[in-house]
């Protein structure tokens, strides 16, 4: 009989976490039919529970409903950061649930470590708006210790950490990212620290191009050249750079000022206070609090999945949940929405297109270069005036951003 898609992945999960289960701690000993483990240790351990609920892995039906709770689970969270944006139309909502035939079998047929990445990312955003930064910063790094794309919200990350506590105040928030992993790692650390940095943390992977979705253009030996992975590593940070000045920085002043306590900082404020940020958003776009936190926690990923050195079919579960908010985040008229529609759909055929084609790599990399011009120039700095509104009265931070 042959294996079923479902099949292979899920069995190579298994018998990855069938060795630790076993009782084998050096990272290099996990392997698969598809190759060694590549993931971090919170892959390790949350897949040994699945192990375990599923009799061995014995039972892919089980794994298959604990994976569509997952994916509802998803859902809600993403839905409830959507709400609190209050910038997308109601009715995007249908073609995120819906519309979508990779992503439903990314999570429920393929069963992916992907998706349980995202899940745990998106819990985070959810403490960030609630102003839970520590605990956010916890299940970031679990997210992480999951999958390693999660890094790509890193740089957002660290910008909204410096602009929120300044550099000494980040400080405890990093460490616990630090310690997380750390403490996940630490029976393979113990055993064989070098094996398992190097197998879970491989920055330096080569990838097959005949699973790649966004460089089929390119003649294979250009996909496999280090040069043109480290251009691609140049564009990602020249990006990020742009963005971090010209588009996430809301202040006239020199961006190395996020440095100093917020105290510290001009126009002179107590604390970067809730109607603080909104006077300094406001002078750069239309959002609000909840707003700018996505934004550039979106922003900084997508400018990571457009910089990747190869795009396979389960990663559009990284940014599938956050292509609505970046494209109705900018302001939009009534004849605009359909070419956002437009957009969604022609990247929704791209990856529905197996193999990968000339056509639709080419298709993706355009609709990605629209958007990043969307968020570009519709985030653009308009001249305001740069005295806040003397009806807001500053207010004390909140306890639950300590």
């Amino acid at each position: 009989r042959r294996p079923t898609d479902t099949e292979i992945d899920w069995k190579a999960y298994m018998q990855e976490v069938e060795g630790f289960a076993n009782g084998t701690f050096d990272y290099t000993q996990l392997k698969g039919d598809t190759g060694p483990l590549v993931y971090p240790a919170g892959f390790v351990y949350i897949f040994l529970g699945l192990y375990h609920a599923t009799g061995r892995g014995s039972d892919i039906r089980l794994a298959q409903y604990l994976f569509a709770g997952l994916y509802l689970l998803n859902l809600l969270l993403v839905f409830r950061i959507y709400c609190r944006t209050n910038k997308v139309p109601p009715y995007v909502f249908f073609f995120m649930c819906c519309a979508s035939y990779r992503i439903h079998s990314i999570f429920v047929l393929r069963l992916f470590n992907d998706p349980v990445a995202m899940a745990i990312l998106f819990l985070a955003i959810n403490l960030f708006l609630e102003e839970r930064w520590s605990w956010g910063c916890l299940l970031f790094s679990l997210a992480v210790s999951v999958k390693m794309n999660i890094l790509l919200f890193a740089p957002g990350l660290l910008f909204l950490l410096l602009q929120r506590f300044g550099l000494l105040g980040c400080i405890p928030k990093l460490c616990i990212c630090a310690l997380l992993q750390v403490v996940l790692g630490l029976p393979f650390l113990l055993v064989n620290p070098v094996g398992y940095l190097t197998r879970s943390f491989d920055l330096g992977r080569q990838f097959q191009f005949k699973w790649t979705v966004n460089w089929r253009f390119l003649p294979e030996e250009v996909f496999q050249n280090r040069v043109f992975h480290a251009a691609l590593l140049l564009a990602h940070l020249a990006g990020l750079g742009l963005f971090a000045l010209h588009r996430w920085h809301s202040s006239k002043e020199n961006i190395l000022t996020l440095l100093k306590d917020p105290a510290k900082r001009k126009p002179a404020s107590p604390r970067l206070t809730v109607n603080n940020i909104l006077w300094q958003v406001s002078c750069v776009c239309p959002l609000n609090v909840s707003a700018w936190i996505v934004f550039i926690l979106f922003s900084s990923n997508f400018l990571g999945v457009c910089c990747s050195r190869s795009l396979h079919y389960q990663f559009y579960v990284w940014y599938f949940h956050t292509l609505p908010y970046l494209l109705w985040c900018t302001p939009t008229t009534k004849l605009g929405h359909m070419p956002k529609v437009l957009l969604l759909g022609v990247i929704e055929l791209c990856w529905n297109t197996y193999p990968s084609t000339v056509c639709s790599s080419l298709s993706l990399h355009i609709c990605h270069g629209l958007i990043l011009l969307q968020l570009w120039y519709g985030t653009a700095p308009t001249p305001v005036s740069h005295t806040p509104p003397p009806s807001r009265k500053p207010t004390a931070m909140s306890k639950k951003a300590q």
